[in-house]
């Protein structure tokens, strides 16, 4: 009988640290996908959450299955990386031509993973540096960059004028300003005008240069600036 209750406190001491091990993989890649939500990324709160917690759990179950069987620790654990490899890649969007999205959330949800490691390996203080470090980099470098004009945004801008091909001489003369080109040029006829859609690379003082272009031409006779394609 008190083997059976030593065997019960054991069982029950090993739970108690698996659970708690879960519930900080939890708040930490929540934490980080909290960031991503605000910023409307396509990996946000729910996705970096639960990648933390699945990587944790593989991690907890490498180990205690191991130990069970007798195998090898790191089997279940190592093929995390490819596992998240491969979600990441599906974060990674094409579309309006060239444009790229979501490189930045792959790169999360691969560190995430990580993170998740680490605290299912119970190296909880270097998974809060972790994720203190990520969540600086995420908050910061991307306004540092703004803030010194080193990082090439793409916005879109839709103008009305009498003609498409009139329009598009007009906008391709304007953004000589900044050497820059008409990118996934769309085109609608309306019985009044034509609207004209395209996009343009530059950083945030090449895209105000060209909004202010935009909007003191004569030819065009209006000018919408829709906001900025998300590349991170």
């Amino acid at each position: 009988m008190q083997h059976m209750l030593d065997i019960l406190r054991l069982e029950m001491s090993s739970a108690g640290i698996s659970l708690l091990r879960l519930g900080v993989a939890a708040l930490l890649g929540g934490a980080i996908g909290l960031e991503r939500e605000i910023k409307h990324r396509p990996a946000g709160l729910r996705t970096n959450l639960f990648i933390c917690v699945g990587a944790a759990m593989f991690t907890l179950l490498s180990n205690q299955l191991a130990v069970e069987f007798i195998g090898d620790h790191t089997r279940i654990a190592a093929q995390i990386i490819p596992g998240i490899g491969f979600i990441g890649a599906g974060s990674i969007l094409h579309n309006r031509g060239d444009l790229v999205t979501g490189i930045t959330s792959a790169a999360t949800l691969f560190v995430v993973a990580s993170v998740g490691m680490a605290v299912g390996g119970g190296l909880y203080l270097t998974a809060f540096f972790a994720t203190v470090l990520i969540l600086i980099c995420l908050f910061l470098l991307g306004k540092a960059e703004r803030r010194f004009n080193i990082k090439l945004l793409v916005n879109t801008y839709e103008v009305t004028g009498s003609s498409p091909e009139v329009i598009n001489a007009e906008v391709n003369l304007l953004l000589e300003c900044i050497h820059a080109m008409a990118q996934d040029v769309q085109v609608a006829a309306t019985p009044r005008h034509v609207r004209v859609q395209f996009d343009v690379e530059g950083t945030r003082n090449e895209q105000a240069e060209v909004l202010r272009a935009l909007q003191k031409s004569s030819v065009l006779e209006s000018v919408v600036p829709l906001g900025p394609v998300q590349t991170e």
